[in-house]
This record gives structure tokens, sequence and C-alpha cells, in this order.
């Protein structure tokens, strides 16, 4: 999936519009990336870990402003390798092709093998495939948007090849392109997702099927917008189709085969999360007003020349909510997992933890809690003082009181754990009788 960001306003006329920056907003997104820096395309990884973490307002800023995160941390001195290789994507892009083969005959028998019994199979050269080539991200949206409705009207067999939809990410007009949209004579529609990863004896890697039924629940949800327009407008309606079409290589093969994937939890959470995140405009609002992110690149275009820790102090305005999932997400999370380490932050530890600890905010909070001993600094030695509503742990709460009782019962089986049994020694020069 690739995803697409633009800055300027969507055409008035495309059925898929979406609520596009105000223009005192795309000019303070201009500045925050900087001078003549256009927005950064994001892939669809970035999207999938910013619907999972709606909290973080440093990426939904950075995303909606469309910064280069990963050039962002490098000049920040933390970089993170992200991405495939270009084997692995020169070997994707091959498959791809081969499973869109002659006017994708091999992806349509594969989705009308996974269809209710009775279901009309597509004759050979019965399939549409409309252009959907537009000048521009809106352009081809609307163009997207118009061949839609056009194959759903039409009522018979339609295969739309990287189709482009419009989805509103925190504010911002964001545009997704999935592999695949196949329109079928019943008016429903069906993401295709292609992936390289293979599917062996019927099942492939639990942890790659997961990510690519959250990007599919992506393209659902953006789909959903356009069917609506169409329902509403046109003479059938419209329906997403709550299974996507998983296509990978079988076994060890470059043979193709695919799996209905239901999507309906992902797609609740999609839409759950992405109505969570708090708007660009308001995050952009309470920034100081010199605050960019510009890298100040020298005239290769790639090297950064401003000073790492004013870039530093500009990305610190911006609250982040780290976890360790974001390693394997977003090209800022070793930065921002250093200032968490650096703070003593308990996020550094997992949501699950930090869900459990309540309101003790630091792990030196938390080892002055249960009575351990901890490395010199400030809060140290003594449990933290109970602080007005919201400020604090008092006595009742139940994570300081969890932290007691774990302390508690670990003094009680250390004191009456047995001592230690000694180990006979011989003589020195003697010969151990024992060891030869």
């Amino acid at each position: 999936m690739n995803v697409f960001r633009d800055s300027r306003p969507a055409a008035d006329a495309s059925p898929s519009a979406r609520p596009t920056p105000s223009p005192s907003l795309r000019q303070r997104l201009t500045e925050l990336r900087g001078p003549g820096i256009r927005p950064r395309a994001l892939d669809a990884r970035a999207l999938a870990a910013l619907a999972a973490n709606p909290g973080c307002r440093r990426r939904a800023l950075l995303d909606g402003a469309g910064v280069d995160k990963a050039a962002l941390a490098q000049a920040l001195g933390s970089p993170a390798a992200h991405g495939q290789s270009r084997f692995a994507l020169a070997r994707g892009n091959s498959f791809e092709a081969r499973v869109k083969a002659d006017g994708g005959a091999e992806l349509l028998r594969l989705l009308h093998a996974r269809l209710p019994s009775g279901t009309p199979a597509p004759e050979e050269g019965e399939v549409a495939a409309p252009d959907l080539s537009a000048a521009g991200p809106e352009g081809r949206a609307a163009r997207t948007a118009l061949a839609l409705r056009e194959a759903t009207a039409a009522g018979g067999w339609t295969l739309l090849d990287h189709p482009l939809l419009a989805v509103d990410v925190a504010g911002s007009p964001a545009y997704v392109e999935p592999d695949a949209v196949v329109v079928r004579p019943d008016g429903v529609w069906t993401v295709v997702e292609i992936k390289s990863f293979p599917m062996i004896d019927g099942a492939a890697d639990a942890a790659k099927v997961g990510a690519a039924a959250r990007q599919a629940a992506v393209y659902v949800h953006a789909l959903e917008g356009v069917a609506a327009q169409v329902t509403a407008h046109g003479e059938r309606p419209a329906r997403v189709g709550e299974r996507a079409l998983l296509v990978c290589p079988q076994d060890f093969s470059n043979l193709p085969t695919a799996a209905a994937v239901d999507i309906r939890k992902q797609l609740a959470t999609t839409r759950r999360q992405l109505a969570r995140l708090t708007r660009v405009e308001e995050i952009a609002a309470a920034l100081p007003p010199d605050t960019t992110f510009d890298l100040r690149l020298a005239d290769d275009g790639r090297t950064a020349t401003r000073p790492a820790d004013e870039l530093a102090d500009a990305v610190e305005t911006v609250d982040a909510a780290y976890a360790p999932e974001c390693l394997a997400a977003c090209e800022l999370a070793f930065h921002c997992r250093g200032r968490s380490r650096e703070q003593g932050a308990v996020e550094t530890l997992g949501r699950g933890v930090r869900g459990e600890l309540g309101a003790l905010r630091t792990i030196e909070e938390v080892l002055a809690a249960a009575g351990a001993p901890a490395a010199d600094g400030p809060g140290c030695g003594a449990a933290p003082e109970p602080g007005p509503r919201g400020e604090g742990p008092g006595d009742a709460d139940p994570a300081l009181a969890a932290l007691r009782r774990a302390a508690r019962l670990r003094a009680e089986a250390l004191a009456a754990a047995a001592p230690p049994v000694p180990v006979p020694r011989t003589a020195p020069g003697a010969e151990d009788p024992v060891c030869r």
C-alpha cells in the first residue's frame, strides 16, 4: 500500500472528497516541513501504526504535515532501519505482475473460488479494466470514484488496478492505494492484497497476515465513503465486502494462492482509532509560533545542516506516546525510547505494565513504592508523597497497594529460604578425588 498526501484542496467534483485543511493550516504545515519541501508519502506500516497509537500527538502532527521522519531521526542521531530490501521489492513486484497478468484472469479465478456456490464466473473478455490515470492524487481519486460508480451500475465484473482512495486522517486528507479492487456483478466491492510472503500448507505467518488485514481495513474504510455516495446517487446499491482477498505465493513456488480474510475486527478498530486521533490543527495551534522541523538541507538535498540540539528541542514541543511496539513501526522510535529512558518513564516497560501501574509515572517511583533500592536520584528511597487528585498515587491506590504487597511477599520468601549449602574444598595442592 502506498499513501499519498497533498496539501492542495481536493477537487469539489470528487464524490469521495474529504475535508481539506484551511489555507492557514496548509501554510502552517508547510512551515513545519520547511520551505520548498514536498509532503512525504507514507507507506502502509506508517498509517497502520498511526491508527494503532492514536494517543501519539507527535506522530499525528509529523504525519499530518508530511515530515520525513526517517531523515528527521537521522539528523537527531537516532536512525532506525525500516522497509524492504530492493531484492524483496523486486520479487514482490514480479509476483504481483504475475497475479495480474492476462487481465487479472488468475486473480479473478482465485476470488471466484472463494465466493458462495452459484456465483457466475467471469467470462474471458467480459471483465472491464478501466483506465484510472489522472493528474494529481485528487484527480486519480475522483477518477477511481467514477469508475466504481460506473462498474456498479453496469452489473458486471470489473478489476480496478491500483485505484486511489481518499481517507481523512486527523482532519487532513490522505490518499491510499490498494493493490486492486474487484467489483462483482452483485454490487459488492472486494479489496485485494497481494503479498510476497509464502502461504505454506494453506497457512501464512500470523503476524504478517494481521498486518495485511489492518491495511485492508484502511482500504475498506476509505471505500465505504465512496460506496455511500454511489448508493445515494446511483441506481444500484454498492457494498464493500467485509472479507479481503489475500494473495500469496503457494508453498515455496511462485504460483499464487489465496485466502479470504475476515477484517471486521480490524475495520472496527481502524474506525475507532482514526476517530480518536487529535486533529492536526489542534496540535499545530498549541505549538510555539516559531516551531519548525526544517532540516535545512544542504545543496545536495540530503545532508541536514540544522544543529541536532535545536532540532530535538523542536521535536520535544510535541508530546509523544512511546511504547515498545513503536520500534517496529516508527522511524522516531529510537529517539523517543532514549528520551523515555532518560526520564525513567514506565512506558518503556510496555503498555500493559503502564496500565497496571496507574498513577505511578516513573520507574523510580515504582521502586520506591515497592520499598526496593533504586539508583541515586530524585524520588529514591521513599514512597511517593500522595498528592492532590490526579497528581500522584495515594495510600488507597490499588497499584501502590499491589506493589507493597509484592515487596512484602518477596521479603518473606527470601527470609524463609534455607541458607546455601557450603561447597567442600580440598587442601591446597591436594588432588580432588571427584574431578579428574
